[in-house]
């Protein structure tokens, strides 16, 4: 198999035949090669899971050979082999790339060992890549459903800012998807292959949010029986993202500016600075800007982190997603629970799109994921809905009733605006596509649209 296929590299002819056979005897597939040249070639045909190769080959040597294959064959793993070993040569071996070093004379039951431990490194190395590629699948801009234009304008500043070291402020309800939008800006940057650190400081106790944050010493403190590493040096490289930031306390949103401006800090009960190049973003769901009036948050703190704000609109304000979400959801669930559902009921669809979801993206997640588990039906229905929804509906109509002031077409003029923009979005905002479904003229369309001051949106829209 080609993930355990060996090269073999060894100017002998007898010592190459010999490693060739005892490898073949074991199970694994081999190729020869003779000569540093001949060897670059084998390896610019065809993957190898590792190469073993001899330091002294002719027109070249081993640790050439390692080179050129940790740089252009960053999935193969490296034996080296010399008749004439020394310490100085191995930590060598090992600093550049090296899985191993042996010497000779080659000892079966080493060499056997060596390649085992060797070709278990390059199957996870296979499995971290492998993981890493979902991640990056699962974590795309392309996941994020939308086609409101309010996200259209997101997606254009994460373009635009994805590669920049610039500290971004994520605003907007819980739900809305702040944390998946941080993680696509990460894997959109060239930080990707560096990790992505989270942490929700609401969850974490005052008390050891700091070292959590910035790590400590072993006995700073009680309980600090060992030295830890911090959230920011961890991500050192890469991105932090820290949720829930206004709940930072007074000292901690200190030290946070310190580190958002000069990069630097302490760990707690050290005196050794600490620089670090994580990318920060942060999110919150309350306005800063009325914390920092009440005096609960720094106000050169929220300037430093309010570079660039982007803010997740509430899934009611952009109702025209949820059936992109409903479908998207749906398929990702029956794929979970190998359950079979073909799509909402139109009147299932309009029942969630009058709900005013104070949960968001996340409520509607687990709407859809219950729907698929309870409903016996092929295609999921109102009744199939959490009852929460459904009462919201059914309050929606009851709530029309006669106040004694206003006249019956000033009364309907609320509840025909809800289901205008209603359609409106489920079809992009498109006139003659929405005038179609509603069963009435453009013109009609537009007088109505008029009358409930919809064209404000309308022009927003670009239509």
């Amino acid at each position: 198999m080609p993930q355990q296929s060996i090269l073999i590299v060894d100017d002998d002819s007898i010592i190459l035949n010999s490693l060739c056979e005892f490898l073949n005897l074991e199970g694994y597939e081999t190729i020869g090669a003779g000569s540093y040249k001949e060897a670059i070639e084998k390896l610019q045909q065809r993957d190898f899971s590792l190469l073993i190769t001899d330091v002294s080959i002719p027109d070249g040597n081993g640790f050439d050979l390692l080179d050129y294959a940790t740089k252009n064959c960053p999935s193969t793993v490296i034996i080296l082999i010399t008749g004439y070993g020394s310490i100085e040569s191995a930590v060598q071996a090992i600093k550049s790339g090296a899985h191993d070093y042996l010497t000779k004379p080659i000892i079966d039951d080493e060499l056997l060992i060596s390649v085992e431990r060797a070709l278990k490194q390059h199957s996870l190395m296979n499995e971290n890549i492998t993981l890493k590629s979902r991640l990056e699948d699962k974590y795309s801009m392309d996941n994020i459903i939308s086609h409101d234009y309010k996200m259209a304008k997101i997606f254009e500043l994460v373009e635009a800012v994805a590669d920049s070291k610039t500290t971004i402020l994520m605003t907007g309800p819980s739900g809305t998807g702040k944390s998946m939008l941080s993680r696509a800006i990460h894997y959109r940057s060239s930080r990707r292959d560096k990790p992505f650190i989270e942490i929700s400081c609401g969850a974490i106790p005052e008390a050891l949010l700091e070292s959590e944050l910035f790590g400590h010493v072993r006995g700073s403190f009680t309980g600090a029986v060992n030295d830890k590493e911090g959230k920011f040096l961890a991500a050192n490289g890469g991105t932090i993202f820290l949720d829930e930031i206004a709940t930072a306390t007074p000292a901690l949103q200190v030290k946070l500016l310190r580190v958002l401006q000069e990069r630097e800090f302490e760990a707690i009960g050290s005196n050794k600075t600490v620089t670090t190049d994580a990318r920060v973003i942060l999110a919150t769901n309350v306005d800063l800007r009325e914390e920092v009036a009440k005096g609960n948050f720094r106000e050169d703190l929220y300037y430093r982190i309010n570079v660039v704000n982007i803010k997740m609109p509430a899934l009611v304000e952009r109702i025209g997603d949820v059936p992109l979400l409903c479908d998207y959801h749906l398929k990702r669930f029956c794929a979970a629970h190998n359950k079979i559902k073909l799509g909402f009921t139109p009147e299932a669809i309009d029942t969630m799109q009058r709900y005013n979801w104070p949960g968001n993206i996340r409520e509607l997640e687990n709407a859809v994921e219950r729907a698929v588990l309870l409903s016996k039906n092929t295609y999921i229905d109102v009744e199939d809905l959490p009852q929460q929804i459904i009462d919201n509906a059914l309050a929606e109509v009851a709530s029309i009733e006669y106040d004694g002031v206003k006249g019956l077409k000033e009364a309907m003029i609320a509840p025909e605006r809800i289901f205008i923009k209603s359609a409106l979005e489920r079809f992009n905002w498109n006139r003659q596509e929405t005038a179609k479904a509603l069963k009435i003229n453009r013109t009609t369309l537009y007088k109505k649209m008029k009358r409930c001051g919809l064209e404000d949106e309308a022009l927003e829209m670009g239509r």
